[in-house]
């Protein structure tokens, strides 16, 4: 009877401790690549396509062993990209400066924050007719971008180099060519779509464009006749709804994109066009 009663016994130790083997597997399978044992974090940020989510994508490895999932979103109009934010679609997106932030949030009513400035792309002046600042000839026409901060941003560009004089007390990062109060050269303006630029240079004598906009036409960022040097405000951002911008995964992203291996990566790639800002 003992020697049945600890047999019983030891069954019931050796089951237990099979048990307890199959609990502490079930544990390990649900690890992250950090190995904290938290449950793996999906990150879902909306991006322009160059550099934006070209960078993303660099950067996947270094989050996936932080436990967290990068997925990348990119949308054939980048103007639905603060509306997905908004809507909850996205949890932050990168592909605007702040003055255009500024302009969309007045008008919108976003409530966002910024959590970290990455990289300027230094808008240019390209042209298929002249090769120089001096050819351009009197009366000659120049394509600007058709929205708020970049127009003011094309203006300010064509001022620094003496084209033309904006009228004092310009504020908000906001003008027009009615905005114009000196104009030597008799410039005509043709406001496009930032987007619609490349196709219609054969039209323009030349035109200023944004630079992932020369990078998807795949035009040569060097063949800008100039282009805003390093210092430029516009600085492309993280940006989150304001809720969340201390979210651990957040800063992650922010923290892994300013890092000297991205710097390195961004200069090796892009040469000119793109410019750190971190």
């Amino acid at each position: 009877m003992k020697k049945r009663f600890l047999t019983v016994v030891i069954s019931a130790v050796v089951a237990m401790g099979i048990l307890a083997g199959c609990s502490n597997n079930s544990s390990n399978n649900s690890t992250n690549a950090s190995g904290s044992g938290t449950k793996e974090v999906t990150l879902t940020v909306g991006a322009a396509a160059e550099p934006h989510a070209v960078l993303l994508n660099h950067i996947k490895p270094e989050l996936k062993k932080q436990g967290i999932n990068l997925v990348v979103k990119v949308l054939d109009d980048e103007s639905q990209l603060n509306p997905a934010l908004q809507d909850k679609q996205i949890d932050a997106n990168y592909f605007q400066h702040v003055p255009y932030l500024d302009s969309v949030s007045k008008e919108k009513g976003y409530d966002f924050a910024v959590v970290g400035k990455i990289h300027v792309e230094p808008i240019g002046f390209y042209s298929s007719k002249i090769k120089s600042i001096n050819d351009l000839k009197n009366g000659s026409t120049i394509g600007i971008p058709n929205n708020p901060s970049n127009e003011y941003r094309a203006l300010a560009l064509l001022q620094s180099k003496g084209l033309i004089k904006l009228k004092s007390g310009i504020e908000n990062y906001s003008a027009t060519p009615k905005d114009i109060a000196e104009n030597p050269k008799n410039l005509k303006f043709s406001e496009v779509d930032s987007a619609q630029l490349p196709r219609s240079l054969p039209d323009l004598d030349g035109a200023i464009i944004n630079t992932n906009i020369v990078i998807e036409a795949k035009i040569d960022p060097n063949t800008a006749l100039f282009r805003e040097d390093a210092n430029s405000p516009y600085a492309n951002v993280i940006v989150v709804r304001k809720s969340d911008e201390n979210k651990k995964e957040i800063k992650a992203l922010v923290s892994a994109l300013q890092t000297d291996d991205v710097k390195k990566f961004i200069k090796e790639k892009y040469g000119v066009a793109v410019v750190p800002a971190f």
